[in-house]
């Protein structure tokens, strides 16, 4: 891996292993796919102080069908201008979450958040039209009618309502 590991110290390296639940290989080499994310004349610079764009972010493979992919750029970055960057901890936190060794509370902690459209702690009827409609499609051939639509958030709302407050929280 050459240049790409020497700045990250084993200090930071068992740091960054202690606080996610990726291994020390898969945080290297997380380190590397970041640094090739990065256009070229910011690759020699401290990757550790430059932010992804979220363009870049949502052209990886893994995210480019993922219809929450705005969504998840949106609640892993930690830029103050709401531009949906991610730093390189930003990076390795939404792995983290992700990873196959993340316990079931971070899975659905990031989950609730990324479900939580307009971000004010609950699941409403407003986030679950918007949950359904970016798992159907927005199109007249995949959305639901207004009355499936409303027919199936009423019952999602009646499973996991445990107040009794049209919401999920």
């Amino acid at each position: 891996m050459g240049g790409s590991t020497s700045l990250l110290s084993k200090e930071l390296l068992s740091e960054y292993q202690e606080l996610t639940f990726l291994t020390k290989q898969e945080i290297l080499l997380a380190y590397k796919r970041f640094a090739e994310l990065l256009p070229k004349e910011q690759r020699h610079v401290d990757v550790l102080s430059v932010r992804l764009p979220k363009e870049k972010i949502l052209a990886l493979p893994e995210l480019k069908a993922n219809p929450f992919r705005h969504r998840i750029c949106h609640v892993f970055s930690t830029s103050d201008n709401g531009d949906g960057s991610l730093s390189f901890e930003d990076f390795l936190d939404m792995l983290s979450a992700f990873s196959d060794s993340a316990i079931p509370d971070i899975k659905s902690h990031y989950a609730f958040q990324i479900f939580d459209f307009d971000n004010d702690g609950t699941l409403d009827k407003k986030d679950l039209e918007k949950l359904v409609n970016c798992l159907t499609g927005e199109t007249v051939d995949t959305r639901l009618s207004e009355s499936e639509m409303v027919q199936l958030i009423q019952n999602i709302l009646e499973e996991s309502d445990i107040d009794k407050d049209r919401k999920s929280t």
